[in-house]
C-alpha cells in the first residue's frame, strides 16, 4: 500500500483505494489511495510550518541532507530502477537511465551554496551599494506524470528544498511506488518533518494545490490539455508561479548525407524506446530529397530493425520494448493508427498485434512498432500527440520544406536533424522552433545543469525545470540598496 508522507509520518489515505497493475504481467502489484482535500490541506499546512526553520537552515547544511539522499539513491540504484519497470513497463536499462538522470539533478542541487549566490556592486552612487539576494518563497507543489515516475519530480524537488523551500509532491496514481521509494530515502536522509511531503491522488489533490493560498508555485509535467486548461490558468487565478510542461509530437529530419548506420540506432530508441511514451520521442520522420533509391534503402533498414525488436517484460535484460502503461493508452494508440489509415497512410510495419512476446505474457498492454508511409503534414497522426510506438514517414524535397513542417506543428519540444553537413545543421538549429534541438541526436534530453526547455504547445511559463532556471523559479530576487550615514 502506497501511503502519504505528511509531516514526517506515513499515513494511509482515507480516500478511495485503487489497484496498481503491472502492465507487462497484468498482475496487481499494490494499492494506492486517492487522497482527499483534507489530506492535501494537511500536507500543505505541515510544509508551511516547516518552512520557517528550514529557510533559516544554512544552505551548506541543507545540502548535506541532499548529499545523504544522493548516496542512498546510489545504494538503492538497482532496486529503484526495478520498481520503475514493474509499475510502468519500461525496459530495465531505460529505468536505469531514468534513475541516473534523476540522481544527477540531486547532484546539481548539492551545489546550491554557489548556485544560489546573489550579486552586489559597490558605489552605484556616492557611498551607496546595491545587492541582489535570492530568497526562498515557501511551499511548492510538484505534480509528476506517469511516464517517468522516478525522474521528473526530481527536476524540481531537489532545487526547491536546496533553496530553502518545502515541497508537496503528487506522483501519478498509476505509478506511485517510485516516488514512495524516493520519499522513504528522503526520510532516511534525515530531512526535518514537513520539508519533504508526498500526497497520492488525482484531480482532488491537483485542485487542492491550485486553490491553496499557501502554495507559492507549482511545477507540472503532463498532457497539453491539462497544462493549458487546468494548471496554467489555475496558477494564474491564484497568483502562483508556474512551470507547465505538456505534450509533444516531435519531428526528426533525415538528410540524404546522414551517416545511415549511425543514425538508425538513434531512431529506434527515439521512436520506440519507452514504448513511445516519452515527450522527447520521435513521432514523424521527414526524409529529405528526391533520391528514390536512398529513400527505399533507408526505410527498409529501419523497418527491418524495428521488426526484429524483442518485446516483453522489461525486467528481462534481452527485451528492447515493453508494454504501454495500460489498456486505455493502447486503445488510444490503436485508434490513431486507424485514423492515419483512413486519412491515407499505409502500413509499412503493422504493430497493432505485438507478435511474439518474450515470456508469453498476456498481450493486454503490448504493441509492436508501427511504421506508416504516405503520411502528409496535415494528418492528425502528425499534428496530434500519439504517445506510442509509431513512426509516420513524410517525404519532402528540401530542408526548408522539412523545417516548415516542424514549425507548423502545434508542439515544439524536441525536433532533430540527422546530417553530416554543418550548414544544414546550423540552418535547422537557427530556423526550427523547438525548445530542444537535436543534431544527430534522437532523444534531445538536456542534462540536469541545463533547463528542460520546451515551447508553444509543449510548454507554458517562463522559466524551466532543472539547473539555474529552476533555482530562479524557486527563489525571489530581493534587491537591497544601502547607504550608511
Amino acid at each position: 500500500m502506497a501511503k502519504n508522507y505528511i509531516d514526517g509520518e506515513w499515513v494511509e489515505s482515507k480516500g478511495e483505494i485503487i489497484d496498481v497493475v503491472n502492465p507487462a504481467t497484468n498482475e496487481t502489484i499494490g494499492k494506492v489511495g486517492i487522497s482527499t482535500k483534507e489530506e492535501i490541506d494537511s500536507a500543505v499546512q505541515a510544509a508551511q510550518e516547516a518552512f520557517h526553520d528550514w529557510r533559516r537552515t544554512p544552505p551548506v547544511t541543507r545540502c548535506r541532507y541532499l548529499f545523504r539522499l544522493r548516496e542512498l539513491l546510489e545504494e538503492n540504484f538497482e532496486e529503484v530502477s526495478r520498481v520503475q519497470t514493474q509499475e510502468h513497463g519500461k525496459c530495465i536499462d531505460e529505468s536505469r537511465g531514468e534513475t541516473r538522470r534523476g540522481i544527477e539533478n540531486v547532484e546539481v542541487a548539492c551545489g546550491i551554496p554557489s548556485l544560489m549566490m546573489g550579486e552586489c556592486l559597490e558605489d552605484i552612487a556616492s557611498g551607496i551599494d546595491e545587492y541582489l539576494i535570492r530568497q526562498p518563497l515557501g511551499v511548492f507543489g510538484v505534480i509528476g506524470p506517469f511516464n517517468f515516475p522516478f525522474m521528473i519530480p526530481l527536476w524540481s524537488a531537489p532545487y526547491a528544498v536546496a533553496t530553502g523551500n518545502t515541497v508537496v509532491i503528487k506522483p501519478s496514481s498509476e505509478v506511485p511506488f517510485s516516488q514512495t521509494k524516493i520519499t522513504e530515502l528522503a526520510e532516511e536522509a534525515g530531512f526535518p518533518p514537513g520539508v519533504w511531503n508526498m500526497v497520492h491522488g488525482g484531480r482532488t489533490v491537483v485542485g487542492g494545490m491550485l486553490d491553496h493560498p499557501d502554495i507559492q508555485g507549482i511545477t507540472f509535467v503532463g498532457s497539453t490539455p491539462v497544462m493549458r486548461d487546468v494548471i496554467y490558468p489555475g496558477c494564474g487565478n491564484t497568483g502562483k508561479r508556474c512551470i507547465a510542461q505538456g505534450g509533444a509530437a516531435n519531428i526528426l529530419v533525415i538528410m540524404p548525407d546522414c551517416n545511415v548506420e549511425a543514425t538508425i540506432p538513434g531512431l529506434m530508441t527515439s521512436f520506440f524506446g519507452n514504448a513511445g511514451q516519452r515527450c522527447l520521442a520521435g513521432q514523424t520522420l521527414v526524409i529529405v530529397g528526391e533520391d528514390d533509391a536512398f529513400y527505399k534503402s533507408f526505410v527498409e533498414k529501419i523497418t527491418d530493425r524495428a521488426r526484429n525488436m524483442r518485446i516483453g517484460y522489461g525486467l528481462d535484460e534481452s527485451v528492447q520494448m515493453g508494454p504501454v502503461r495500460d489498456v486505455h493508452k493502447k486503445e488510444s494508440i490503436l485508434n490513431y493508427i486507424e485514423i492515419g489509415m483512413k486519412e491515407g497512410a499505409t502500413l509499412k510495419l503493422d504493430g497493432r498485434k505485438a507478435g511474439e512476446i518474450v515470456g508469453n505474457y498476456p498481450d493486454t498492454c503490448f504493441l509492436g512498432p508501427t511504421i506508416m508511409e504516405n503520411v502528409s503534414r496535415e494528418m492528425r497522426i502528425v499534428r496530434e500527440e500519439i504517445f506510442g510506438p509509431t513512426m509516420g514517414i513524410i517525404r519532402v524535397k528540401t530542408l526548408e520544406d522539412a523545417i516548415e513542417i516542424c514549425n507548423e506543428s502545434p508542439y515544439h519540444n524536441g525536433h532533430a536533424i540527422f546530417t553530416s553537413n554543418g550548414k544544414s545543421a546550423r540552418q535547422f538549429q537557427y530556423d526550427c522552433i523547438s525548445g530542444n534541438i537535436g543534431i544527430n541526436i534522437g532523444i534531445v534530453a538536456p542534462m540536469a545543469f541545463f533547463p528542460f526547455s520546451g515551447m508553444a504547445g509543449s510548454f507554458l511559463g517562463v522559466l524551466h525545470t532543472q539547473g539555474k532556471e529552476a533555482i530562479r523559479f524557486f527563489t525571489e530576487s530581493k534587491v537591497c540598496i544601502h547607504r550608511w550615514l
